[in-house]
Formats: C-alpha cells, sequence, structure tokens
C-alpha cells in the first residue's frame, strides 16, 4: 500500500505536508503509512485517497499490481528470503548448519517444512526429528530452537510476519 501512495503523491508532485493538509491526517502518519509501517484504517484510506484525487480503490488496486509477483532465484547456501520485502507473510529457508544453542521464540505461528535433509526441533521438552517431506508446526510463543542433523539440509519457515525485516536480522 505504502508503495502506491508514495508514487501517486510524488506523481502529483505534492509533500506530504500538503496531503497532510487535505487529508486531515498527521505527516508522520502518512510518511508510516508510506513506509508499510502502518495500516490505514477504510476512513483514513479514503482521507488520503481523496487527498490524492483517487478512490481508495485505485490505491488498493495499484497496490496490488505493484507488489503481486516477485521471483525469488535458487542461491547457495545461508539464509534466502523466498519473499522479499515488508509482506504479511516471512519465508525463509535455510541450508546447511544451524546455530543449536540459539533458542527461539516467535510471538506468531510458525511452520517448518523440510525440504530436504534432516533435522532436530526441540520445542516444548520434545526433541522432534523431521526428514525430508515432514512439517512441525508451532503455536506464536513456543520457545524452541533446531539443528541440521544432515550435510545441505534445506529448511523452509513460514510465519506470519511480525513486521518481518527486524525479526530475522536480530533473531536468526
Amino acid at each position: 500500500m505504502g508503495a502506491a501512495v508514495r508514487r501517486r503523491r510524488r506523481a502529483l508532485e505534492l509533500t506530504l505536508a500538503v496531503v497532510s493538509e487535505r487529508s486531515g491526517l498527521s505527516v508522520p502518519f502518512l510518511s508510516q503509512i508510506e513506509n508499510d509501517r502502518a495500516r490505514p484504517s477504510a476512513s483514513s484510506l479514503e482521507r488520503v485517497a481523496d487527498a490524492l484525487r483517487t478512490t481508495a480503490m485505485k490505491l488498493l488496486a495499484a497496490a496490488d499490481s505493484a507488489c503481486a509477483v516477485d521471483v525469488v532465484r535458487a542461491e547457495d547456501g545461508g539464509v534466502r528470503r523466498l519473499v522479499r520485502g515488508r509482506h504479511q507473510i516471512s519465508a525463509p529457508e535455510f541450508t546447511g548448519d544451524h546455530d543449536v544453542g540459539r533458542e527461539l521464540q516467535y510471538r506468531n505461528d510458525e511452520l517448518m517444512f523440510v525440504v530436504e535433509g534432516a533435522v532436530d526441533v526441540e520445542a516444548e521438552g520434545q526433541v522432534h526429528r523431521l526428514e525430508s517431506g515432514d512439517t512441525l508446526f508451532l503455536s506464536g510463543g513456543v520457545r524452541h530452537r533446531w539443528r541440521a542433523t544432515v550435510p545441505a539440509t534445506r529448511l523452509l519457515v513460514v510465519s506470519v510476519a511480525e513486521h518481518i525485516d527486524a525479526t530475522f536480522d536480530s533473531r536468526r
């Protein structure tokens, strides 16, 4: 949504201050919308759209078409984010070893899928051995740790973003 609002504002050569004045919304809030740090309510979106001389539906359509398709090519080793940018889901793929000593805990639900190889996941006092094709669901708040037990293991972890870039930079 933010990129669509920013593109429209810039196309009209308007400053955030002008959009703020026209919409009655604060400059900081508009900045947060443009940077996808805030989601406007339906009424706020209508006010932004009016200020930008368009409709909320057109802004939503522009947002959908702006980021609906993104191809991430295969690469070797490490951590690869399969969903780039700030979206509602996070999906990193881990290849190879992982820091066994690090305990993880996330606010949102998480699904682990072993693409290739095997991992041991310790959660709720139990160790679960997952092999190629297996999945494990963890409710938000469950403390866990995992380690690859086979070289070149590939593990896909899918979760609702917390908002996302800070999550994987600081914890994984």
